[in-house]
């Protein structure tokens, strides 16, 4: 038996955040600017009331339609987020009864960013082979914006709330082969919202000012962009060679590479190093922004859709951020 990607389908919050609105809050930058370095001109943002797993239900049901799937097939679930509805129920348990999935089903959620849709392969791969499920349901959705502080000019920028369907089973468009994962949890603070779980549950309220008015807060997002860009560089071509060994391929027979689309200076950046023509990597930021967990499946989504991935295809995808995390596979069409 093999893996294969059925399905994929997204949704995007209603509301819309433009680089021209964002410039209003902080003049000193530019639309151009922002466009140009961060490659986004405008990113969703879900409302108040609007969470990760509602944006999960709505993806899974564009799915449904789109695919011609009925929830019935499904016999488990997966949500890989980083701002669940509670601590406590497990967010896919509640999206199982949404959705109306047999109860039948397993359910589970798994807090990863970046990595987590190519680690979500990973892990439905595996119970679709061991025969523990033969149609899963993989979601990622994420809504950082709700720990994004307003005055927070750059994470601002970067960041669009989404969500994202993937459907794995044993026949479909694209063979999921080989995995390469990794984990170095020494850069855990280097992306982190310090507050507001078990280890430290009360508000930190230790706001404060750097001399360019930028914030920093336990009660906020907190990403050192200097140290970030660091680790990637180190590790994503390092990522790439070891997915290609792990799949006993040859860049030069990868037809498309889609990496995890952080920003467009750090794209332009990796694809250089690693020596990738431009033709042969997908860029997909400008309207959506930096989904976390959703990039990935949101740009191939939009690679078939603009014919940019074809038939017997071969496609290296790659997840790398917060934990810090990464993993690597290659897909076959």
């Amino acid at each position: 038996m093999k893996a294969y990607i059925k399905g994929i389908s997204y949704y995007l919050p209603e509301k819309v955040l433009t680089n021209e609105e964002l410039v209003k809050e902080f003049p000193e930058w530019t639309v151009e600017k922002v466009a140009g370095k961060i490659g986004v001109s405008e990113r969703h943002i879900a409302d108040d009331d609007e969470t990760s797993a509602d944006m999960a239900v709505k993806a899974a049901e564009k799915l449904f339609e789109e695919y011609g799937v009925s929830p019935a097939d499904i016999d488990f679930i997966m949500l890989c987020t980083q701002s669940p509805d509670y601590f406590l129920p497990t967010s896919a348990c509640i999206i199982q009864n949404r959705l109306g999935i047999p109860k039948q089903s397993g359910a589970i959620d798994f807090n990863l960013g970046c990595s987590g849709f190519v680690y979500g392969l990973s892990l439905a791969k595996g119970l679709l082979l061991t025969g523990v499920a033969k149609n899963i349901l993989l979601l990622t959705a994420e809504t950082y914006s709700k720990y994004i502080h307003p005055k927070d000019k750059s994470n601002r920028t970067i960041f669009g709330d989404a969500a994202a369907a993937t459907l794995i089973s044993s026949d479909g468009f694209a063979e999921i082969k080989e995995f390469s994962l990794g984990t170095d949890g020494s850069g855990a603070d280097n992306l982190k919202v310090g507050s507001g779980c078990l280890r430290r549950p009360k508000a930190a309220e230790d706001l404060t000012f750097d001399e360019s008015g930028n914030p920093a807060s336990s009660d906020y997002l907190f990403m050192n962009g200097s140290e970030i860009f660091t680790f990637t560089l180190e590790m994503v071509p390092l990522l790439v060679k070891e997915t290609l060994e792990k799949n006993t391929l040859e860049q030069s027979e990868i037809n498309m590479f889609v990496f995890h689309q952080a920003n467009r200076y750090m794209l332009n950046f990796l694809r250089k190093k690693i020596q990738i023509p431009e033709e042969k990597f997908y860029y997909y930021m400008d309207k959506v922004g930096n989904t976390v967990s959703s990039t990935i499946p949101i740009a191939l989504k939009e690679a078939m859709t603009q014919r940019q991935i074809n038939s017997k295809d071969k496609v290296l995808i790659a997840g790398f951020g917060v934990g810090y995390s990464w993993a690597g596979a290659v897909l076959t069409y």
